[in-house]
């Protein structure tokens, strides 16, 4: 599914206080929230793959009353990369989205802690995990992977077919020193299992088991997404178009 099409007029959710502390929205249907909130940004990527950014919520006003609280509806894991930047690319305003970005959006401690950060105390009812078209980060977890391959045998291009060969890399990608070789390399290793192999292919599987990797790791995420108050999405930014291409798994 590519960028949302409907028409679309800047909204921005109040958060419920008590004793000036910011509490949980209490919404019977959380799930209707994330897709609200998924819609908005799909229509600001639209705006913004239309030439038509509106540059929402960036004025002195909005600017002030976010000096004492913040209160984002989503939370976005994206990439470093300079051309990827998760507030411009969906159009989105001062205090609209919790951003996470690391190269090829590898997890580490750190971002898993902002992310629970995100969900736990700050209620977000949307995680976007955001890969995107020519990925750096991808391409040299690929190279990486071919010379652990080609160092573990003298002919990588026979050396897939051996199932001992297999298992053996499985261990020496998870064991590498490369945090770039053991998220993304492991990503580009399942793809070829899977008879995978464009760079577009990789970059969505590495989407998929950052999803699987974000729930495996995190109880707190578990939790919210067994009692319906987060909906995970995946996507990925194609650099050629500016639009957002969400993800089905």
């Amino acid at each position: 599914m590519l960028a949302h099409t409907g028409t679309y007029t800047p909204t921005r959710r109040e958060p419920e206080t008590r004793n000036g502390d910011v509490m949980a929205e209490e919404d019977p249907d959380q799930e209707s929230t994330a897709n609200s909130t998924l819609s908005r940004m799909l229509a600001g990527n639209r705006r913004f793959a239309e030439g038509h950014s509106e540059h929402p919520w960036q004025d002195m006003q909005t600017r002030e009353s976010l000096i004492d609280r913040q209160n984002p509806d989503a939370a976005v894991l994206s990439c470093s990369d300079s051309r990827v930047p998760p507030e411009i690319i969906f159009d989105a305003g001062l205090g609209d989205l919790f951003t996470i970005r690391t190269a090829g959006q590898i997890i580490d401690d750190a971002v898993l802690a902002s992310l629970e950060y995100a969900v736990d105390h700050l209620h977000v009812s949307l995680l976007m995990v955001m890969g995107h078209e020519g990925c750096g980060a991808v391409a040299l977890g690929a190279e990486q992977l071919d010379a652990l391959i080609a160092d573990s045998t003298s002919d990588p291009e026979s050396s897939l077919e051996s199932a001992d060969a297999m298992a053996e890399l499985d261990e020496r990608i998870a064991s590498s020193d490369s945090i770039v070789l053991r998220s993304v390399g492991m990503s580009v290793w399942q793809a070829r299992e899977a008879e995978l192999d464009t760079s577009e292919d990789f970059e969505r599987v590495h989407v998929a088991r950052t999803i699987e990797e974000l729930v495996t790791r995190s109880e707190i995420i578990q939790d919210a997404l067994a009692h319906d108050r987060l909906m995970i999405v995946g996507a990925r930014y194609q650099l050629s178009t500016g639009k957002v291409e969400v993800l089905s798994f």
